[in-house]
């Protein structure tokens, strides 16, 4: 988070920054952060593990289907992006299917990772996001990759912005070209 203010003719917006807090379920250490340490929060996101992907997804669908709400093939309630789970849909998520994600307030400086697969929202105005691949999460970036193929051709998600062959192909080339030149010193006993 590398800014977070008030925009000029605007009063303190205290009070309202705390109740979208706790409305977010913050534990309480977070809220005395704010609270005790005069911390400036910027954006408040809720992350779920990425295997209740499928859990979340059927959620909003049903949530879809009960407000006349059409759920085309070729589109995605997580992918849209058209949905914010706010108190009372977070509740029901987890009273009907047993997925509970995290809630983390980001504060002036606070960097925050998202394994890849994991669905996310946050509460914001303007995000600074950089897309990267672990070797630990190659799975779930080839998973999504799949998914972004589903997606109309129309929509923003639809492309692979991860290009995860190209990383795969890269890291091997460089690891190969690391072994090639150290290949004697590999070889003594």
């Amino acid at each position: 988070m590398v800014y977070v203010g008030i925009p000029k003719g605007q009063a303190d917006q205290e009070e309202e920054v705390l109740k979208t807090i706790q409305d977010g379920d913050a534990d309480e250490l977070t809220i005395k952060r704010f609270t005790e340490s005069r911390e400036k929060p910027g954006a408040l996101w809720h992350i779920y593990a990425a295997k209740d992907t499928e859990k979340i997804r059927e959620f909003l669908k049903k949530v879809a289907e009960e407000q006349g709400q059409e759920n085309p093939v070729d589109h995605d309630p997580i992918h849209d992006q058209s949905w914010y789970l706010d108190r009372s849909l977070r509740k029901r998520l987890h009273q009907e299917y047993g997925v509970q994600g995290w809630a983390i307030v980001q504060f002036l400086g606070d960097v925050v990772f998202i394994p890849a697969g994991a669905p996310h929202q946050a509460r914001i105005c303007i995000k600074v996001a950089e897309d990267f691949v672990s070797p630990e999460h190659v799975k779930h970036c080839f998973w999504l990759t799949q998914e972004f193929r589903y997606l109309s051709h129309t929509h923003t998600n639809h492309e692979d912005k991860l290009q995860v062959k190209n990383v795969i192909y890269h890291a091997v080339k460089d690891a190969v070209g690391i072994l090639r030149a150290n290949e004697s010193s590999l070889s003594r006993p």
